[in-house]
């Protein structure tokens, strides 16, 4: 299955560094937070990713360009007027990554929209690329397959300003509203896998995902919650970039399911 990934935004409430870079491109541990989701779902055995870039999309596609380069030991050969590189030994991942520019100034609904050509008539995974979480993404899978509902999104309950749910007793969300600072119902998460249907939903490039596309079809009936009882962190600042950071480097991450040196946070 794809993995499509949400890159588009201006993350504006992070300016600090997304005046630079796109705000999944912002590194903790010396790593994009974009790269630790991918680095999720490969654990998983899912490698195939859809990236639906849009401001300063022309970063995310130089950094994946230039990632086998970076990360393997090569030798250039000049001598007698020759112009030669040998690969020696590659550390990359097994991956392979589309990125789309889906637009500067599309709505989350309409960059997914954009991106139906590279999906095809398949179910697939659909994730924002500002936040990480320990979620185990087969046993979403395999929740997803067993309701038969069209779309299938992680909820976790913390008192953070996201979007609200409504859930019901069998798991259907029963309602999709605006976001409360202070409320404690569950969130979503994103970690979302949704059937090709979706698309249905989706007009155009105005089209905001989380307002009348969830609302639709939590109307319908069509929208189930997979309850996370464990970790989930988006990074929509400063604050929250230094703790994700530490977590990180004191070896504390629950989401990091791979061996991996990290730089020192002084």
């Amino acid at each position: 299955m794809k993995t499509v990934l949400l890159a588009g935004g201006f993350g504006s409430r992070i300016s600090e560094e997304s005046q630079f870079k796109p705000k999944p491109m912002i590194e903790i541990g010396g790593m994009p937070i974009l790269w630790h989701i991918m680095k999720e779902y490969a654990h998983f055995g899912h490698k195939d990713f859809i990236i639906c870039a849009g401001y300063k999309q022309e970063y995310i596609k130089e950094w994946f360009a230039n990632y086998f380069l970076h990360n393997s030991d090569v030798t250039f050969d000049y001598r007698d007027g020759k112009n030669e590189m040998t690969i020696h030994q590659s550390n990359t991942e097994p991956w392979k990554v589309t990125v789309v520019d889906t637009g500067y100034n599309t709505m989350t609904g309409g960059r997914i929209k954009r991106i139906q050509p590279y999906v095809g008539n398949e179910p697939f995974f659909m994730t924002y690329g500002d936040g990480v979480c320990d979620v185990d993404i087969n046993k979403l899978l395999d929740f997803h397959k067993s309701h038969g509902k069209i779309a299938t999104l992680t909820a976790v309950k913390q008192a953070q300003d996201k979007g609200v749910l409504n859930i019901g007793g069998d798991n259907a969300v029963k309602s999709f509203r605006e976001k409360s600072i202070h409320d404690g119902a569950p969130i979503n998460a994103g970690y979302m896998v949704l059937q090709p249907e979706i698309f249905n939903y989706l007009k155009d490039d105005t089209t905001v995902f989380e307002k009348e596309p969830l609302e639709t079809l939590a109307k319908e009936g069509q929208l189930m919650s997979y309850i996370h009882e464990g970790f989930w962190q988006c990074m929509d600042n400063i604050r929250e970039k230094t703790m994700l950071e530490k977590l990180l480097a004191e070896g504390k991450a629950p989401w990091k399911r791979w061996e991996r040196d990290v730089p020192h946070i002084r």
